[in-house]
C-alpha cells in the first residue's frame, strides 16, 4: 500500500464519484497517478464479480447494471468500502457511490464530478464504448434509474443516517447520492477540460 506522499495533504483517502461520462474516473486515475497511491474502481471490482458469477456477459460492449447481483453482495462490497475509507490510507476510490459511503469519514476528500450538458456525457459514451448515440442514451439514463431505484430501497437508513440527520440534506429533499452538498469540491467537466479539473482537484487536496 502506498502511503501519502507529500505531508502538504491532509486527506488520507480521495474518493472520486460521478455518473457515466462526466470523466470521474479520469479524473480519478490522474489523482492516483500523480499521488502514487492505489486506485480502486467500483465498477471494474463488480463488473468482474458479475462475469466471474456468469451474471454478465463480458463481450457486451456496455457496462453491467447494479441489479445484476444480489443486495446482499452489493451491501457486502459498499461496506467494505466504507470500513476501509476509515481503516485505510492512500487509495483513491472512484464508484457511482463512494461520496455517499464516505459521508461522516473524517480525512475523506470528498470530489463530485458532473456534467451540467447530458448530449456531451452521451457522446463521450458512444465514443468510448463505441455505441450508437441511441444506445448510449438509453444506457446511460436507463442504467441510472434502475441503479438509483435499487439503492434507494437498499440504503434508506443510511441515507436518513449520514445525510439528513447531520443536516447536509434536508428531510423535504428525496435521495439523491449526488447532491453537492456531500462533496467537498464539484467540478464541472462541461465547462472545464481534462487537465483543467485535474488542477481543481489537485489545488483544492492542498489548501
Amino acid at each position: 500500500m502506498h502511503m501519502q506522499s507529500s505531508p502538504v495533504i491532509k486527506y488520507k483517502n480521495v474518493v472520486v464519484s460521478g455518473l457515466p461520462g462526466a470523466g470521474s474516473t479520469t479524473l480519478a486515475k490522474l489523482l492516483k497517478e500523480k499521488l502514487d497511491w492505489e486506485y480502486f474502481s467500483g465498477g471494474d471490482f463488480m463488473r468482474s464479480y458479475a462475469i466471474s458469477k456468469g451474471l454478465f456477459d463480458p463481450s457486451t460492449k456496455t457496462h453491467h447494471y447494479a441489479t445484476a447481483y444480489s443486495e446482499e453482495f452489493d451491501r457486502e462490497v459498499d461496506y467494505g468500502m466504507r470500513r476501509n475509507f476509515i481503516e485505510k490510507e492512500g487509495v483513491v476510490y472512484d464508484s457511482w457511490l463512494c461520496g455517499f459511503l464516505a459521508q461522516g469519514v473524517p480525512g475523506t476528500f470528498k470530489i463530485l464530478v458532473t456534467c451540467s450538458e447530458d448530449t456531451v456525457r452521451v457522446d463521450r459514451l458512444a465514443n468510448r464504448d463505441k455505441l450508437t448515440i441511441a444506445e448510449a442514451k438509453e444506457h446511460i439514463f436507463d442504467r441510472e434509474k434502475k441503479n438509483v431505484e435499487k439503492w434507494r430501497k437498499m440504503y434508506q437508513k443510511e441515507w436518513d443516517e449520514w445525510v439528513v440527520e447531520p443536516g447536509i440534506v434536508g428531510p423535504d429533499k428525496e435521495v439523491y447520492y449526488w447532491y453537492p452538498e456531500m462533496y467537498d469540491l464539484v467540478i464541472d467537466t462541461f465547462k472545464v477540460s481534462k487537465q483543467e479539473a485535474f488542477d481543481l482537484a489537485w489545488r483544492s487536496l492542498h489548501a
